[in-house]
């Protein structure tokens, strides 16, 4: 069996490799509901996934604490711009991690760069430089379509891999129509080979039927998130991309059903760090052929690995919650209880920057340059805006003193 091995997709850039997770025991959830190991694996017919699994004391354990942690963040008090500034921040951190994980060249720092301004570029790395950029558009999109309350649909998965390979502007993707293969990056030994291209549109298919039928059973929604994880990389039913595309479309599910901890999470930094482990827990049968036993092995060790990462990563946030709790958050002036939702979106803004102008308020919210000028003039009518630079094209605005030392404040407390 390969262990700890970097694989690499044919014709493709470096991807990586999987291993084998531990029988746990005689009891499985087939489909979701508890029977025989033996009559799970006799279920398993033709045009539907019924994944087996076990909901292990490991796996018990680690719903307890996602669980508890979910509660705890949900009444700590954080004012808007220290709650937009750590949702920055974990979106920064996500896209960094997930996009290192295959193999992307940027440090974190250069990718925040990357992120902050669009005329930043590293020379012979533009690859690098796309990916980062492609992720991040597609982790906002991801968190704007749980809001709106989309569901998993396989339009919606083409979409989102449209956004991390090509970026906003493609069309959604169609599956591959022939094979793939993930070979150890050294010897080119084959690690993995995943389903024929024939095979690909009905697992896909029968994939998303079990994301909307367990939604609607007892079936925790971590479990779900992590399941859609495992069996999307299993299928590969892209030739590039399916890791980040799974690891997002996990992310969806996490946001959409109430585990997206109000969007400071990101769980891609856990993988990153912890790859042997990572890999080890997605390879949960040792031959490397898709249809020699991998379609029908107990993925339990797996769901293990991703609620218990899952666990720790609440838990990091809980941790930077109450530290800033501690560290004694300064009470919010009168005058800023007063601005509205978009107001308190673009004053988050200053936790990262000196100056803004309209381009950054049209970005943030949505809206038009003309449309964001109109707001900027009526803020600076409300006196918490100043203009700094009053030249027609290069119009900037910064906040005023009591404004900027409340922002100065939180900057320093969240580490801005």
């Amino acid at each position: 069996m390969l262990i700890g091995l970097v694989a690499k997709e044919e014709g493709k850039r470096p991807a990586r490799r999987f291993d084998k997770a531990k029988d746990v025991g005689p009891t499985v959830r087939h489909g979701g509901v508890e029977v025989n190991r033996q009559d799970a694996k006799s279920a398993k017919g033709k045009g539907a996934w019924a994944p087996v699994f076990s909901i292990t004391p490991k796996v018990a354990k680690g719903l307890l604490r996602i669980e508890a942690v979910r509660t705890e963040v949900a009444h700590i008090p954080l004012p808007p711009p220290v709650e937009a500034e750590l949702r920055r921040q974990a979106r920064v951190r996500s896209t960094h991690f997930s996009t290192r994980i295959e193999g992307n060249r940027l440090t974190l720092d250069e990718a925040e760069r990357v992120i902050q301004d669009d005329r930043v570029i590293f020379q012979e790395r533009e690859r690098d430089v796309s990916e980062v950029r492609n992720y991040w558009n597609a982790r906002l999109r991801v968190e704007e379509w749980a809001e709106a309350g989309r569901v998993v649909t396989e339009d919606l998965i083409r979409r989102l891999h449209a956004l991390v390979e090509k970026g906003t502007r493609a069309r959604p993707t169609p599956y591959r129509e022939g094979q793939n293969a993930i070979r150890d990056a050294g010897s080119g030994a084959l690690v993995y080979l995943p389903p024929e291209a024939k095979d690909v549109p009905e697992l896909m298919s029968t994939l998303v039927a079990w994301i909307e039928s367990a939604l609607r059973t007892d079936i925790p929604v971590a479990i779900v998130a992590g399941l859609a994880h495992y069996q999307f990389v299993t299928i590969h039913p892209y030739y590039d991309g399916n890791g980040r595309t799974a690891r997002l479309l996990a992310t969806f599910l996490l946001h959409r059903y109430g585990y997206g901890l109000n969007g400071f999470l990101s769980v891609e930094e856990f993988y990153a760090r912890d790859l042997p482990g990572y890999y080890a827990a997605l390879a949960i049968h040792p031959h490397h052929n898709y249809y020699m036993g991998r379609a029908e092995a107990d993925v339990s060790g797996w769901i293990e690995y991703f609620t218990g990462t899952l666990a720790n990563t609440f838990e990091a946030v809980a941790v930077e919650a109450r530290r800033l709790v501690k560290a004694g958050m300064k009470t919010e002036p009168a005058c800023l209880r007063c601005l509205d939702r978009r107001a308190r979106t673009v004053l988050a803004l200053f936790a990262r920057k000196e100056r803004i102008g309209a381009s950054d308020v049209a970005e943030v919210l949505g809206l038009s340059d003309r449309m964001a000028r109109v707001l900027l003039k009526a803020w600076t009518a409300e006196g918490w805006l100043v203009v700094a630079d009053p030249s027609r094209k290069a119009r900037a605005y910064e906040l005023s003193a009591t404004y900027r030392q409340y922002m100065d404040g939180l900057s320093a407390m969240t580490g801005g």
